[in-house]
């Protein structure tokens, strides 16, 4: 009995003891050197230019200053202000108009948005459809599912109005909008791109404009960033052309959601975001407190907080702060990631087309360079790299307890002979 308890307790600590170590970054050092930026930057070019057959545009920002950028030369010219889709990071933007009504006095986060909607409601459910709010909506804790997102649309087919994807999205489901069986409002993270294009028609409604309008009327406009928006990526001049992960063209798609998947951008307008992001109060732009807000937790995992009011928390930050941005990845292989560390005032930004998960490798790379722990997003790929040598280890552990359990039977033998 001896043998069996120290055996399990041995196996429980080496578990424990590896997965806290995936957790927290023990087995593994950052690409770069801490606070070297350039060496950083060769890191990250070293990656793409290994692994990218299609277009990336990389923008390194330092105490508040763009200080290194890097746009490859392989598949098409990219500069600077080249349009990129952005898939998911959509949602941060959305998140800041959503914000953008609360600061006005026109919604409350935590009011029903059925209060709000006059054009579509949510199906009957067994569930309060007053527990959905916007606050929820932003946080992907409203208790809604919808296969996560929406397909894509060819450039020849007609996108449906917003009514009509909520009540039968192109999706994996093809359920309409609405709460899931067994996922009351308010109890857990359930990504949602159903709850995005409810709060894109909430924008709607409650401002009285066309979605993309008030975006650029009342974010993009007052931050200068001309080259944003949501045009059909295929009609905008200077934009980076579609390819699949093996470096062939692909089909440029139109998306039913602007506020979930439609946005576009370019290295430069997003580098005045995340600078914008840095700054004070200035303008006609959301004060630091609604900033600060965004970026406090609405949403974990396990205890991990891994989502504010639209935005991804990725990692924590030494001063109490934390890491946050949003990514975005969607078919057939565009990837987005946009990464900001408050407490040093340094960013990054990265849009790739050709690959499905480049971005998001180099901003996690960013994140453990930066604060020095993997950021959420990596975490299960940590996990995954470290199961052999959690094996081995429980391989080694028993070997040593039979080992033990032998030597113990021979001196109780020995003993009784």
């Amino acid at each position: 009995m001896k043998v069996i308890a120290v055996t399990l307790l041995a196996l429980l600590l080496w578990v424990a003891t590896v997965v806290a170590g995936a957790l927290f970054g023990w087995w593994h050092g950052p690409v770069a050197p801490a606070g070297d930026l350039q060496a950083f930057m060769r890191a990250a070019v070293a990656l793409v230019e290994e692994s990218n057959r299609g277009n990336t545009a990389l923008l390194l920002i330092e105490d508040g200053q763009i200080a290194a950028e890097y746009y490859s030369t392989g598949a098409d010219r990219i500069e600077r202000d080249t349009v990129f889709a952005t898939a998911s990071m959509s949602k941060w933007i959305t998140a800041h108009a959503v914000m953008a009504l609360v600061e006005q006095g026109r919604l409350d986060l935590d009011r029903p948005v059925e209060d709000y909607l006059t054009r579509w409601r949510l199906p009957a459910s067994g569930f309060d459809h007053r527990g959905v709010t916007a606050r929820r909506l932003l946080s992907h804790t409203a208790g809604l599912t919808d296969g996560l997102g929406f397909g894509d649309y060819r450039l020849d087919e007609p996108v449906p109005t917003l009514e009509q994807s909520l009540a039968e999205p192109r999706s994996s489901s093809g359920q309409p909008v609405s709460i899931a069986v067994g996922l009351d409002p308010g109890t857990e993270w359930q990504y949602s791109g159903g709850g995005y294009l409810l709060l894109e028609l909430l924008v709607e409604e409650v401002s009285g404009e066309r979605f993309d309008a008030f975006v650029t009327r009342t974010i993009l406009q007052p931050l200068g960033m001309t080259r944003s928006g949501y045009s059909d990526l295929g009609a905008v001049e200077h934009s980076a052309k579609s390819y699949d992960r093996s470096g062939r063209p692909a089909t440029v798609y139109r998306y039913a959601s602007k506020a979930a998947t439609g946005f576009n951008t370019s290295a430069g307008d997003m580098a005045t975001f995340v600078l914008a992001q840095l700054a004070g109060d200035s303008g006609p732009w959301l004060s630091s407190e609604t900033r600060l807000a965004m970026r406090q937790p609405e949403a974990r995992i396990q205890g991990f907080a891994i989502w504010g009011l639209g935005t991804m928390l990725y990692a924590p930050a030494s001063n109490g702060d934390v890491v946050f941005g949003h990514d975005g990845a969607n078919e057939p292989a565009l990837n987005a990631a946009v990464r900001i560390n408050p407490e040093t005032k340094d960013g990054i930004v990265v849009l790739v087309t050709g690959s499905p998960a480049l971005a998001t490798t180099i901003g996690s790379q960013w994140v453990f360079w930066q604060a020095g722990v993997p950021d959420f997003l990596s975490v299960p790929e940590e996990v995954r790299r470290v199961v052999p040598a959690l094996i081995g280890g429980a391989v080694v552990i028993l070997l040593l307890a039979i080992v033990w359990h032998r030597r113990a039977r021979r001196r109780s033998a020995h003993a009784v002979a």
